[in-house]
């Protein structure tokens, strides 16, 4: 990570603690009531191939005992309905700030896969995290809403990995690595605040800062 893409990352975490910690404050007393404790789902990911850390959401899901892997439609009813407007939003990544701040992740970057991926595709993983990850990035943008129509058809949790491992995570990593070689500052902000507008529910081609085709 460059020197300017770490102040960009500080700056904008530390400013956006500032501004959003009443929300998160209300989000997580909304969570305790409607849904109970655990308030945050903490989960393993990969920052390298061979370094791990503790991702952090708010918690979207019921409990259960052992659950791991992508979530696909056989886990759908157990999203609760706090959780369907924490994902829609995509409020339940304000946590995520935490690990900007300690430098887990970036602002922009590839998805922070799980060891099981990394492990299962090293070659193709070593190229994709020689960029920090992180909360949002091309993958997000121009895949994510397909990724969750594929794995929301999935039944059980073989057919979900079947799925995300052929058809996601090919797509995703091919993104991410047209991000890495064209990395910049200003293409990070350019990715944030299409993020910021979509999370706003605007189209991204409504901002002015869609895709182009070539």
């Amino acid at each position: 990570m460059t020197p300017g893409k770490r102040a960009l990352d500080l700056a904008l975490a530390l400013l956006l603690a500032a501004v959003l910690a009443p929300a998160a404050l209300v989000l997580a007393a909304v969570i305790l009531v409607r849904d109970g404790r655990p308030l945050f789902y903490v989960s393993e990911r990969m920052k390298t191939p061979d370094t791990p850390f503790l991702l952090w959401k708010f918690r979207t899901m019921t409990v259960a005992r052992g659950d791991s892997g992508v979530s696909g439609g056989d886990k759908a009813h157990r999203l609760t309905r706090t959780g369907r407007f924490l994902r829609r939003t995509r409020l339940d990544e304000l946590p995520q700030l935490w690990n900007v701040l300690k430098g887990d992740i970036s602002f922009v970057g590839p998805r922070p896969p799980l060891r099981a991926y990394v492990e299962r595709f090293p070659d193709l993983y070593a190229r994709v995290l020689q960029s920090r990850p992180g909360i949002t990035g091309l993958a997000t943008l121009y895949y994510h809403r397909h990724e969750e129509r594929l794995l929301s058809a999935c039944r059980t949790p073989r057919e979900t990995d079947r799925v995300y491992a052929a058809r996601c995570v090919p797509r995703k990593a091919a993104l991410d690595l047209i991000y890495q070689r064209r990395r910049t500052i200003w293409l990070d902000l350019r990715l944030i605040a299409m993020t910021a507008a979509r999370a706003a529910g605007r189209d991204l081609r409504s901002c002015g800062i869609g895709a182009r085709r070539r």
